[in-house]
């Protein structure tokens, strides 16, 4: 069987689907157009973000019976078109929920401490110690919105440095052995020092933290952003952090990142933004360590040898 291969990967993932049977064809320069015009000839499918997967691309793809997601998110795939066609959804989140849990917990202790601007103080010769004294990551309470593959990952370690955790996930309950506290959105509006968002972009998320929601914290809060950037507003996070409802941001991701290519509102909550001395900001590099682009080959290798070959 035949994989075609979209997107750059490590280049460990053709030796492991060789292992389990599969072809790979690595084509990361294809184009949209040239992938629909040969994707009737292949069983399986792997992208990463810059595909979208609708029936135009897989419609005639009468052998496909997988497409794979390296990595978490699939709001790029269209997943009622695909469940129509019979094609599986393979997604890799348990590759990178490590990395995404280590930089969510980077940022918040990045800006608990002010280290950027520490940093940049010393360096134009300014010695501040008192302006610069820190909070301790243990004496806050964190609110987790989702508790999925990268909350759960994310809870245990704020659990292991000595944080309160709350969550609150619409679909999920847990109690995680007393670690966590499975709550309603109001007690995490009251109690919340951090804000630390991990759910997926869908219909029912995007744009779902405005200024309305921000509001709601009875705390100058934290926010912390490693998920999809369109669940959160960034104009409505400036004007928030403007009233006081918001004391700092890490974002690791924004509702677009294509910067050459911002509309002029966008262009002009983006100057804000880096002009801001309380955000901190990354690109999109949450869950990209050099130790999940590797172990995301891995998860995918292994749910094709377990739901794929298993049935043909």
């Amino acid at each position: 069987m035949k994989c075609l291969v979209v997107d750059e990967m490590h280049d460990s993932l053709a030796p492991m689907l060789a292992a389990i049977g599969w072809e790979c064809v690595y084509q990361p320069k294809i184009t949209r157009a040239e992938i629909i015009d040969i994707i009737p000839d292949y069983d399986g499918l792997i992208i990463r973000s810059k595909t979208r997967v609708d029936r135009e691309l897989v419609g005639h793809a009468n052998k496909l019976k997988f497409v794979g997601r390296a990595g978490a998110g699939i709001d790029n795939l269209d997943e009622a078109v695909l469940k129509i066609l019979n094609i599986r959804v393979l997604n890799a989140p348990e590759g990178n929920r490590n990395a995404v849990a280590e930089h969510t917990v980077g940022l918040a202790l990045a800006l608990l401490n002010n280290l950027t601007i520490a940093n940049e103080q010393v360096r134009q010769g300014v010695w501040d110690r008192e302006g610069n004294r820190g909070m301790e990551l243990a004496s806050q309470t964190v609110g987790l919105l989702g508790y999925g593959f990268m909350g759960t990952a994310v809870a245990k370690k704020l659990t292991a440095l000595g944080c309160k955790v709350l969550v609150y996930d619409k679909y999920k309950r847990t109690t995680d052995n007393g670690l966590v506290s499975s709550v309603e959105m109001d007690q995490i509006f009251e109690e919340a020092d951090i804000f630390s968002i991990h759910v997926p972009l869908t219909p029912e998320t995007r744009n779902m933290i405005d200024l309305n929601y921000l509001n709601q914290f009875k705390k100058s809060v934290v926010i912390i952003n490693t998920a999809r950037g369109e669940v959160l507003q960034l104009e409505g996070l400036l004007e928030a952090m403007k009233l006081g409802k918001v004391r700092s941001a890490g974002l690791d991701v924004l509702e677009n990142e294509k910067l050459n290519n911002l509309t002029e509102n966008q262009q002009m909550t983006f100057s804000k933004l880096i002009k801001s001395s309380k955000i901190i900001l990354t690109p999109h590099v949450a869950g990209w360590s050099l130790e999940s682009y590797k172990r995301i080959n891995e998860v995918l290798a292994e749910k094709i040898d377990a739901e794929i070959n298993v049935n043909n």
